[in-house]
């Protein structure tokens, strides 16, 4: 159950960055109503990845990397902690950037969609990578009691 909720976790927040880049494609070809319909897919898509994380990460508590040591620095420095900032960032973002759509506030819509697409991509294409990292060498951690 462990494995599968892991896929979905994964391909979840994959096809939320896919959906994105379709988003992105659509308005630059001026089809805003399915720009829309692709935009709201991907953050519902994201929002599914949140859940099947957070239910993971509550059902089994977390995975340490258990690597090659001189890989180490590497993979925290470069790609967790990035990912984890960004990810943080990229939830209140997307919904900042939703919300001046809805409001029809399209000038702030496109300034700050153009800092959150490449963030939301990054976040997508590190979560894929740090979670093929961890399945090949990853170290049950444990869960955390209450």
């Amino acid at each position: 159950m462990k494995e599968l909720i892991s896929l979905l976790a994964v391909w979840s927040i994959v096809l939320s960055g896919l959906a994105l880049v379709g988003g992105v494609v659509l308005i630059r070809r001026g089809d805003r109503v399915n720009h829309h319909r692709v935009m709201l897919t991907a953050t519902f898509l994201a929002a599914l990845f949140l859940v099947f994380y957070l239910t993971r990460w509550a059902l089994y508590g977390t995975t340490a990397y258990g690597g090659p040591e001189a890989w180490r620095w590497a993979y925290y420095l470069l790609l967790l902690i990035p990912h984890t900032l960004l990810a943080a960032l990229n939830g209140p973002l997307a919904l900042y950037v939703i919300w001046r759509a809805l409001r029809g506030e399209f000038t702030l819509h496109k300034r700050w969609a153009r800092v959150l697409v490449p963030i939301w991509i990054y976040v997508a294409l590190s979560g894929w990578a740090i979670y093929l990292i961890l399945k090949r060498y990853g170290v049950e951690a444990g869960t955390i009691s209450f």
